[in-house]
């Protein structure tokens, strides 16, 4: 037993970026529900708080069926040496939230994460409410609670607005009804694969060289052993303008003959091949 990713009461410490009644938090404390959860101020803390030992995990945000990738956490993946043992997704409902004895016609001002505010954009244009960022959605409205301004309001969860005493003036403000956002379980190494389900997906990252045909022959050897691409997207290397990595998530058991065997075939037309991503299907 790795005795720095317990606590005193002998609790799995279990990483995630905001505070109380974030979604991170709300998502790490149903599968972790008998975890000890320690709150960091952003994505790189908490995934550096896995890197350097002080937990087992981070519950991180890594995609959002409407605003898409979070690029920040999957740059992370990329300069970073944790690895994906599962991902969950969850169903996100942002809510409109004010002070007591407030109401929605009070509301000039709405402070969110920058996501939340994507997610809701039609309707704050629809009320011309000016917007203020924050770090995540529950900073968001545990701010809205010590300011005590009527004028303003913010945009996260139902569990938020129980913990800092705020009133729900408009539920599900989200333009997107399956607002769902998949966040990834982050460790230092895959599970021991003793006695362990076949992985029926993976995450990928790799890089080519900047010539005529590169991208297609890696995509080539990927599809030629058929494994089926459910994602590809690029993301700025950050390293070298106009340089980009590619992320991809397919179908099927990496852990295989024909998967090392494409692997290997990868590494020849790539500079990086990197399996960041092990899930089940159940979980991905």
């Amino acid at each position: 037993m790795e005795e720095h990713y317990y606590d005193e009461d002998g609790k799995i410490k279990v990483a995630y970026s905001g505070v109380e009644g974030a979604f991170a938090h709300i998502v790490a404390k149903k599968t972790y529900p008998d975890g000890a959860l320690i709150s960091y101020p952003n994505f790189e803390e908490a995934y550096k708080a896995v890197e350097e030992g002080n937990c087992k995990c981070a519950v991180l945000p890594i995609e959002n069926s409407y605003t898409g990738e979070v690029g920040q956490v999957i740059d992370l993946m990329v300069s970073g040496e944790l690895v994906v043992d599962r991902v969950i997704p969850y169903k996100i409902s942002q809510n409109l939230l004010g002070v007591k004895g407030s109401s929605t016609k009070d509301i000039t001002k709405v402070v969110s994460h920058s996501q939340a505010l994507a997610q809701c954009e039609g309707y704050i244009r629809k009320h011309g409410f000016d917007e203020m960022l924050a770090p995540n959605t529950a900073m968001a409205a545990k701010e809205v609670a010590e300011l005590g301004d009527k004028s303003i309001a913010a945009i996260a969860s139902i569990e938020t607005a129980e913990l800092y005493g705020l009133d729900v003036l408009h539920a599900n403000i989200n333009e997107m009804t399956d607002n769902t956002t998949r966040f990834a379980i982050f460790e230092k190494c895959f599970e021991d694969e003793t006695d362990k389900e076949k992985y029926t997906s993976f995450i990928l990252l790799f890089t080519v060289n900047n010539v005529a045909g590169a991208l297609a022959k890696a995509i080539a050897v990927i599809s030629e052993y058929g494994f089926n691409m459910k994602v590809l997207r690029s993301r700025p290397s950050k390293q070298k303008a106009w340089e980009y990595y590619f992320y991809v998530e397919a179908d099927g058991d990496i852990d295989t003959d024909e998967g090392r065997e494409m692997l290997d075939r990868l590494s020849e037309v790539c500079n990086l091949v990197k399996i960041v991503g092990k899930c089940l299907d159940n979980e991905n």
